[in-house]
C-alpha cells in the first residue's frame, strides 16, 4: 500500500532489536501492522480486505 500512496508511509522494525518499540506497541506476533500509533492493529498474515477493513476502522477512531 506504501508504495501505492504517497499518504501512506510504512516502516519496518526489528522487533528483538528493539524491545522498547515491541512493548510500547505490544507486540504479540509477527508480522504485526500497527495502524496511525495504535489506533488499530493487525497480528499475522491477512488478506487484504481484512486489512483494509482495519485500516478504514482506525480512521473512524
Amino acid at each position: 500500500m506504501a508504495l501505492e500512496s504517497p499518504m501512506v508511509e510504512a516502516e519496518m522494525v526489528e522487533a528483538m532489536e528493539f524491545p522498547e518499540l515491541s512493548e510500547r506497541f505490544h507486540v504479540s506476533g509477527v508480522p504485526q501492522t500497527t495502524i496511525n500509533a495504535g489506533a488499530g492493529t493487525v497480528v499475522g498474515a491477512v488478506p487484504e480486505d481484512h486489512l483494509i477493513h482495519e485500516i478504514q476502522r482506525a480512521l473512524r477512531s
